[in-house]
């Protein structure tokens, strides 16, 4: 586990997808799941810093791809943790119908093979259904809802505005520099971008992404450089 600020952590050696963990008085906030496989690895990382499984109160979800949702079903298991999600996501984190893709005409080159309608993922009850601009005052000094919906139709981000702190899901990654998400993987690029348009409004100072190192020096500048060039912004 690697800190990122007081009271906010990284888990390490996750094979696919960032999960990260919020320390407050009332207990433990994970953002994300990742795959299945990191249910065992996160329970061992929270246990070498004094923590129990049921330390953890919360479990923020981004968006119900499954490099951030594999993990749900075990870790509610080990937890007993409440689950939050958008109601827009709601129904595809609960394994009751399976997320969109892009139609693979509108997609080019690899992107066109790799478009292929994912599995229906097993379920695990949304416990706390959220919207835009909802507030989680019990979280990190308290956290706003934002929607960013694009890369799923149902995709959120978590606001911290007196921190400064950003978790972004897959609005934006972080590999080799920033990036957009997987055209292949994207419900709709063009809200996507709209949602990357609102991210920047909101001038974070660091910014947790679900893939990638989080962006911790003048992210600002390197989030508008980065809009404008993709066109989410005017150049």
């Amino acid at each position: 586990m690697k800190q990122i600020l007081p009271a906010l952590h990284t888990f390490t050696r996750l094979m696919m997808g960032r999960v990260y963990l919020i320390e407050d008085p009332d207990g433990l906030t994970l953002i994300d799941a990742s795959l299945a496989s990191a249910a065992g690895k996160i329970v061992t990382q929270l246990a070498a810093k004094g923590y129990r499984p049921t330390d953890v109160k919360r479990i923020l979800i981004t968006h119900a791809h499954g490099d951030h949702i594999g993990a749900l079903p075990e870790l509610k298991r080990l937890t007993g943790a409440t689950v939050c999600a958008s109601a827009a996501e709601r129904p595809f984190v609960e394994g009751k119908s399976s997320l969109p893709y892009p139609p693979r005409e509108s997609l080019s080159g690899v992107a066109r093979l790799m478009a292929t309608p994912g599995p229906t993922l097993p379920g695990t009850p949304v416990d706390r259904p959220l919207a835009d601009g909802d507030t989680l005052p019990e979280v990190f000094g308290g956290l706003t809802v934002v929607a960013t919906p694009g890369h799923t139709p149902g995709h959120i981000a978590f606001w911290q505005p007196e921190k400064g702190v950003l978790f972004c899901g897959d609005a934006i990654l972080n590999l080799l520099g920033l990036r957009l998400p997987f055209a292949a993987f994207t419900t709709d690029m063009a809200e996507n971008l709209r949602s990357i348009e609102r991210i920047i409004a909101l001038q974070p100072s660091v910014v947790c992404f679900g893939h990638g190192n989080p962006l911790t020096g003048d992210a600002v500048a390197a989030l508008r450089q980065f809009a404008r060039k993709v066109g989410a912004i005017p150049a």
